[in-house]
């Protein structure tokens, strides 16, 4: 499953992979996100929560790419990635390297609450 969740107050987009992710899933959250980076404000945040996720099918691959280029298209910023099990990266990095800027920052946390931290210390330095 993957949630998506947009605070255009503080310019941040947080999708949470949970469960199992199949292609299919990603294929329609693809579709629904693109619309929700559009709302973005350039300078946007990524927050990209794994902490639930169990499994993630191969074939999403593609559509994680889609929405990154995306996301870089629009400007966005910064991309928070909570990842607790190093296993699960499901190749997050690699794709990084192709889909998005040089001078995008990209921080990887093993909880969520450290997360949200350097979030906070992000906008208050706006």
């Amino acid at each position: 499953m993957i949630e998506v969740h947009s605070d255009r107050s503080g310019n941040l987009l947080t999708i949470v992979f949970s469960g199992t992710v199949t292609a299919d899933d990603a294929r329609k959250w693809s579709e629904q996100v693109i619309g929700w980076v559009a709302e973005m404000q350039p300078g946007f945040q990524l927050l990209a929560d794994l902490t639930t996720l169990e499994l993630m099918e191969n074939a999403c691959a593609p559509f994680i790419a889609k929405v990154m280029d995306h996301c870089n298209e629009k400007g966005v910023r910064k991309i928070l990635r909570v990842i607790p099990d190093p296993r699960k990266d499901i190749g997050l990095k690699i794709l990084s390297l192709f889909h998005y800027d040089r001078d995008v920052r990209i921080a990887t946390f093993e909880n969520l609450a450290d997360a949200q931290k350097a979030i906070s210390v992000t906008a208050a330095t706006r």
